[in-house]
């Protein structure tokens, strides 16, 4: 079958559910779906959640062979938890165990050893990087069945609507009191927002905390609730401070970066968009962080004062709303330490679910309001479709994330990016993978010149007041051509049993698969 993007998919999938294929940005589900909920169990008077060790809480949740269990990535690289879980499940003998995660990062790259034994059969996630993300590109049949990649809205489209069914989620917090409250905002691994966590603990059958901070007094305000948790487990360390979060995240200092950001900036100046009240979501990449500074400046210039941001959040936008340029601010995960002490003593940075954030099965998640939106890209292809998913070599190294969920939903999507990157073109005929369909990419910024989507004459007629050089994506391509020539294409194996990883849209229908690279 052939999806709206002009993907050929297989009709079947091993160890897969039937596809729909992908039939574009918001489409109704195809029969009614309710939301899903766990089983209701009855909390005894005095009972006392905090157990000695993981062996005992997985003996106490019962978790046995072929259950899935989940994890949440606010801990990044620094990340403790998904190892000392695994460890202790291995020690347990269980087996073709799920890992249904937010994301995977270099730290998981342990996993492999895992997937070599038949602990971990399958594994459904945001992103996968480093020697997992390898091995798995290379070693399709080592999972039961393809790796399930979704957007942070497309898993909590998942999970609420129990297409995703967590047995058991092990959710690392921080700070937590007796009862099971729970926040990041402190504690020696305070990571910040717990938006992915709060999804998690809400659905799972059953929950285990695993805290390095586990107090005598009362965690308020707290991102997860008592009544969701039904143990509690006092480790040493749950992560590294160093790869959790470390001071600011640094504005780019290259160049080419620069560049990049103050044309977005620009972009933005002249689009049409930039007013009192306006919204938007920078990233967290040194570009991005850049396009802040210039926005800053121009907010100054021109007296503008915006309504709220979203996201992922930096100490660059958590100092624009202390400084009183934006109202509010919405945060599913926090970057670095400075945006972790905002969260902590500004009322108006808020902690948000990642279905807040960006489920689009519900009456309106937060990034619906948003006017716009920074992102980056692996590459783009003549017809605006983006991957950020796997790299040259068709490798996976990377994550979908909130990317289509915000291309979709914002009102200016653009896409930052140098036009040649590592001696190679980043405007291609057809991208490795989609992630973002282009139908939902209005403008791309690169180093050489902008092309903005033929669907968005709006623009392109904005733009040509702002003195940036305007160019079509067929134009910017042949330009990079002319540099560097065109790259000979991957070979992919045509064999259905070589698929690697499905990409699903945020709806749950099929926009790509990922095939092993021969």
């Amino acid at each position: 079958m052939k999806n709206k993007v002009g993907r050929e998919l297989p009709e079947q999938i091993y160890g897969l559910k039937q596809y729909r294929p992908y039939e574009g940005l918001f489409v109704d589900p195809p029969t009614p779906v309710r939301m899903a909920g766990r089983t209701l169990r009855v909390g005894r008077p005095g009972a006392n959640k905090v157990l000695a060790s993981l062996e005992e809480a997985i003996e106490a949740t019962g978790l046995s062979d072929g259950m899935t269990i989940s994890f949440h990535h606010h801990f990044r690289d620094g990340d403790f938890v998904n190892k000392l879980v695994m460890t202790a499940i291995a020690a347990k003998g269980l087996k073709d165990i799920t890992i249904a995660t937010s994301s995977l990062n270099d730290c998981h790259d342990f996993l492999i050893d895992y997937i070599e034994d038949g602990t971990v059969t399958a594994i459904e996630t945001s992103g996968l990087r480093g020697k997992l993300g390898a091995y798995l590109t290379k070693n399709p049949g080592k999972l039961k069945r393809p790796v399930i990649v979704r957007s942070h809205g497309g898993r909590a489209r998942a999970i609420e609507s129990g297409e995703v069914k967590i047995d058991v989620a092990f959710m690392g917090v921080p700070t937590c009191d007796r009862f099971g409250n729970a926040t990041g905002r402190e504690g020696k691994s305070a990571c910040g927002a717990l938006g992915y966590a709060m999804l998690d603990s809400r659905f799972a059958e059953q929950v285990v905390l695993v805290t390095d901070n586990l107090i005598e007094g009362y965690v308020f305000p707290y991102s997860i609730p008592h009544t969701d948790v039904n143990y509690i487990v006092p480790v040493e360390a749950i992560g590294d401070p160093a790869g959790i979060a470390s001071g600011i995240l640094k504005i780019t200092k290259n160049p080419i970066q620069l560049l990049l950001a103050e044309q977005a900036a620009k972009v933005i100046e002249y689009s049409g968009y930039f007013k009192p009240g306006f919204s938007i979501q920078l990233g967290g990449g040194g570009s991005a962080l850049a396009v802040g500074r210039f926005i800053r400046e121009k907010m100054v210039k021109q007296n503008i004062k915006g309504g709220f941001g979203v996201g992922g959040v930096t100490g660059v936008f958590s100092n624009l709303l202390e400084e009183g340029f934006f109202e509010i601010c919405y945060d599913t995960q926090t970057f670095d330490t400075t945006a972790i002490k905002s969260l902590k003593e500004n009322p108006r940075h808020v902690e948000m679910s990642s279905s807040f954030y960006a489920n689009p099965w519900s009456a309106g998640p937060i990034i619906n309001n948003l006017d716009v939106v920074i992102l980056g890209a692996t590459e783009v292809d003549l017809d605006f479709n983006v991957n950020v998913i796997t790299n040259s070599n068709g490798l996976l190294m990377g994550a979908s994330g909130g990317h289509s969920d915000i291309a979709a939903a914002s009102k200016l999507s653009i896409i930052v990016m140098p036009l040649i990157r590592g001696r190679l073109p980043m405007v291609r005929d057809r991208v490795q993978n989609i992630v973002t369909p282009g139908e939902s990419v209005d403008v791309v910024v690169t180093d050489r010149g902008i092309a903005v989507n033929p669907r968005r004459q709006d623009l392109v007629d904005n733009l040509r007041k702002s003195g940036l050089k305007l160019m079509t994506i067929e134009e910017l391509q042949a330009l990079a051509h002319r540099y560097i020539g065109k790259p000979k294409e991957i070979a992919l194996s045509s064999d259905d049993k070589d698929i690697v990883a499905v990409v699903e849209y945020r709806d749950g229908t099929l926009i790509d698969v990922i095939r092993k690279p021969l």
